[in-house]
């Protein structure tokens, strides 16, 4: 056994969103998304990312604040808007960041949907709504890998 299959295997936010067969795209760091946004993220995405995590679209729809009939219209039409596609890579980049914290995908969906008191008490996945919500998820993740929060 090689010390690489020792490593746990993190899903990565390209993962999340259907990898590269899906986005046609391998974003490697944070500018390589902004093309992706600009032209909206293929549907398919959404698809890929409740198959992962196993959060209804209803859910993610809501928590994403966007409209479920929306959505389903997205889908019929190929792909999400700038707007849309940014909430959805906001929620795999957290998500990906609070699978490296927890260690294992499972923990970190746990958290993402259970409340927080470091954060008034919301779950942090009701938050991912806007940027400043996002901020306060990934600080509070900063937190607890740093041992803030026990």
């Amino acid at each position: 056994m090689t010390t690489a299959s020792l490593e746990p295997a993190f899903v990565s936010a390209v993962q999340l969103l259907g990898g590269e067969g899906v986005l046609q795209a391998q974003p490697r760091v944070g500018l390589d998304w902004i093309p992706l946004l600009r032209r909206g993220l293929p549907a398919a995405s959404v698809d890929a990312l409740v198959r992962i995590t196993r959060i209804t679209q209803s859910e993610l729809a809501r928590a994403l604040a966007i409209p479920e009939r929306t959505l389903a219209r997205r889908k019929r039409e190929g792909a999400l808007s700038p707007e849309e596609s940014a909430k959805f890579v906001r929620f795999a980049r957290v998500l990906e960041r609070a699978e490296t914290v927890f260690e294992d995908l499972e923990s970190a969906l746990g958290w993402l949907q259970s409340p927080n008191v470091a954060l008034g008490g919301a779950t942090p996945l009701s938050l991912l709504d806007t940027d400043i919500g996002e901020d306060s998820v990934l600080d509070t993740l900063g937190r607890i890998e740093h041992g803030v929060f026990a």
